[in-house]
């Protein structure tokens, strides 16, 4: 069967091919527009009796051409966006579209494409599931800041839990001027409407985690629950293409990126390159350790000492982390089974 090498540069407007037929040695090109799927699956329908071997992005907008690719029997290489540029070195080159589907088809051909893992179909649907449900939570919490500050700039006593019954009844009663309460009204609307749709969301994975394999061996770990299960699973995904549990913990953005020149050094700060929905699980997780008969309090106060209790939940946070790597690696091909 003929080997095709390909490379895919992917934007909204036009999808930008270049593929070398390694039999005949002839380099092709073309420009896929409407960059949708059917566009897509009519462009890999002149391949029929080839072997296409392609190598793509991962930006947004990759799932449906993995998909056909697939599909179509043919074979999908991910690359990492950030490793894929470093590749080009420091030398200044255009940048273009095409340019940008040669680099990805050079690199493929030669073997240097710094890959991305591909998720199976339930790990993505739980995966756009679990960053859903992260999205609407940072959004209730946003709206009630929005609230808290409209009360602190009108000079309104602080009162925890604006949603509860009794502290309703007390917005209601406040006197403020006329545009205020109308910014809280819409306020508590909002944060309602977005409890509505959470509600079914945290059934929905609260379930799923209690069925699914790999979600229960993480519960065995102090602090993470159902909730943060599903999220570390959905996230993580496959541990076994980590070398290490560093590289997990890298993958997460927790790892700490530090700036050193000759004797002066920045302090060091989180690189937050990876999912923040696995990071905001993971921080909850370790928030429990503040508690008297938690495991890690020990260690909690040790590092709260140095380092004060946000950072020291952090560390947490790294330790449940590479305890998760662990507990799914052991368990394998079971970790990621459908529930």
């Amino acid at each position: 069967m003929k080997i095709v090498v390909m490379g895919l540069d992917q934007n909204r407007a036009q999808i930008t091919a270049e593929w070398l037929d390694t039999e005949t040695g002839e380099l092709s090109r073309r420009r896929i527009r409407p960059a949708d799927r059917v566009g897509f699956r009519r462009f890999l329908g002149e391949f029929k009796g080839k072997q296409v071997q392609a190598a793509l992005e991962a930006t947004t907008g990759w799932r449906f051409v993995v998909e056909e690719l697939q599909a179509a029997g043919h074979v999908a290489h991910l690359a990492e966006p950030a490793e894929t540029a470093g590749l080009r070195g420091p030398k200044k080159r255009a940048k273009s579209d095409r340019a940008d589907a040669r680099h990805l088809r050079e690199l493929l051909q030669q073997g240097r494409l710094p890959e991305s893992w591909i998720p199976p179909a339930h790990i993505l649907e739980l995966r756009s599931k679990v960053r859903l449900r992260h999205t609407l939570v940072e959004q209730r919490g946003e709206w009630q800041q929005r609230m808290q500050a409209q009360l602190y700039h009108h000079g309104a006593p602080q009162r925890a839990g604006l949603l509860a019954a009794e502290n309703r009844a007390w917005l209601e009663g406040l006197e403020l001027p006329e545009a205020a309460p109308t910014q809280i009204e819409v306020g508590l609307s909002m944060v309602d409407h977005l409890q509505e749709r959470i509600a079914p969301l945290d059934r929905e994975l609260r379930a799923y985690a209690r069925r699914q394999a790999g979600c229960r061996a993480l519960q065995a770990h102090y602090g993470i629950g159902e909730l943060s299960s599903v999220t570390i699973l959905a996230e993580l995904g496959d541990v076994r293409r980590f070398s290490s549990s560093r590289k997990a913990v890298r993958y997460a953005g927790m790892d700490i990126t530090v700036a050193e020149s000759d004797r002066r050094r920045a302090p060091g700060r989180l690189s937050r390159q990876g999912p923040p929905a696995l990071r905001w699980a993971l921080y909850e997780a370790a928030q429990v350790t503040r508690r008297p008969n938690a495991p890690d309090r020990d260690y909690y106060e040790q590092a709260a000492e140095r380092l004060g209790g946000n950072r020291a939940c952090l560390a947490v946070a790294r330790k449940l982390l590479k305890r998760s790597f662990h507990t799914l690696r052991e368990l394998g091909e079971e970790a990621l089974q459908p529930a």
